[in-house]
């Protein structure tokens, strides 16, 4: 069930994502609801009347199930449960639970439990007893407030528990992006909304392995892999967890140590696909969470994904006004993956500069070192010298300062 806001035409292409995503997590969708209103209902998110009739619908259909397209407040929740004698779920809690079905790795499960419990804490109710009729002091409390404080004291602790973990977690991230700064090796993030095709653009870049499925979610742990650029530079390409709309505030704080991935990285590649009617809402959803991430001013480069299922003249539409820096791709076909190197080749930043050296012949392993480590532009050997012109970047600077003709070395500033 869902609420259409008039501001809002497209509720219901959000309601049918709504049912993708309950089919994802396991259920079947045997019928909706949908109300149009300006503000949900502070008791009930419907109004009353169409509660009444959400009832019925329910005996209609037998269902034993109700999800609410939005996340709704431990009020609203507790109300319809009593009224419709229904379990109710909201988007929020689908989703957490789609996240728990594909975590797989250590830390993948660590964040998804992190954000179920920060959800769940706020939402614990007393079961039996109910706590307002209760007294308070030794001797009076029941058993509801007994379990209920007992289960409310688990989940701070378990909560506190897990931000410990994560922290380690940020730790070692942090101190694994130092080790490849330290080598020189930038990061590219791949990030996009859920099922835009950002791991099969990866396997088709790196052949990772990565699990590229027709469903959302399909990928939540990040997986990195090398890419060599045309100009012989190596990066490392990070596939990140997908994004949708209205993602749970409690699943963007727990993913804050996988997210920092793409706020620390050289370039964003926002993969979207363009056979999606909703594209530009998913762009937009996309660019809300890399805001709210702090990882809106890195460099972005839009990777418009899925070409082979359009024809030209839609391609043209889509992307008509687009000013930013752009590529067409089919991942899975592998249509337009050498003008998408090219284009990241352009557009990451680069450190360093060009200059021209004069390098003895004796000492010729320094130009083993500027292949692996720049980009050497031409090489012109004489009988006791090799003079070279290339772009040399800053972690090998001080080797090769002695043989300087042109050019201003920098120092390392990453």
């Amino acid at each position: 069930m869902g609420l259409e806001n008039p501001n809002e035409p497209d509720a219901f292409l959000s309601l049918h994502e709504l049912g993708r995503l309950v089919e994802t997590a396991g259920a079947e969708v045997i019928g909706q609801l949908i109300q149009k209103r300006e503000q949900p209902d502070r008791g009930y998110y419907l109004g009353r009347g169409k509660v009444r009739e959400l009832q019925e619908k329910i005996n209609d259909l037998e269902a034993n199930l109700v999800i609410c397209n939005d996340e709704l407040t431990p009020t609203q929740l507790r109300n319809l449960e009593n009224f419709l004698a229904c379990r109710i779920l909201d988007r929020t809690s689908v989703i957490l639970d789609i996240f728990a079905q594909q975590a797989r790795t250590r830390e993948g499960k660590l964040q998804v439990e992190l954000a179920q419990l920060r959800y769940l804490l706020p939402r614990l109710t007393g079961k039996g007893v109910a706590l307002s009729r209760l007294g308070g002091g030794i001797g009076t409390r029941g058993p509801g407030e007994t379990k209920l404080e007992t289960d409310r004291r688990h989940i701070r602790r378990r909560i506190r528990y897990l931000e410990k973990e994560m922290e380690t977690v940020r730790q070692r991230r942090r101190l694994r992006r130092e080790r490849q700064e330290l080598i020189g090796l930038p990061v590219v993030a791949l990030v996009g909304y859920t099922n835009a095709g950002k791991s099969t653009l990866l396997n088709c870049l790196t052949q990772a392995g990565a699990l590229a499925e027709d469903r959302l979610f399909s990928t939540l742990d990040t997986l990195s892999r090398i890419v060599k650029l045309p100009d012989g530079r190596s990066v490392l390409i990070s596939d990140t967890v997908g994004f949708i709309q209205k993602l749970p505030h409690h699943l963007v704080a727990a993913f804050r140590a996988t997210l920092e991935e793409v706020q620390e990285s050289e370039l964003i590649l926002h993969v979207l696909d363009l056979s999606n009617p909703e594209v530009e809402k998913q762009k937009e959803a996309v660019e809300q969470v890399l805001k709210e991430i702090g990882a809106d001013a890195n460099p972005i480069l839009l990777v418009y994904n899925k070409i082979d299922q359009i024809n030209e003249e839609q391609r043209a539409w889509l992307t008509l006004g687009e000013t930013r820096p752009n590529v067409m791709i089919s991942a899975r076909e592998g249509i337009g993956i050498t003008a998408l190197l090219e284009a990241i080749t352009r557009h990451l930043p680069r450190p360093g500069t060009e200059m021209e050296l004069l390098i003895p012949i004796t000492e010729t392993r320094l130009l083993s070192l500027l292949h692996e480590n720049g980009q050497v532009f031409k090489e012109d050997y004489q009988e006791d010298h090799v003079t070279v012109t290339a772009w040399v970047e800053p972690q090998i600077w001080k080797q090769l300062e002695p043989y300087v003709i042109k050019g201003t070395l920098i120092p390392e500033s990453r």
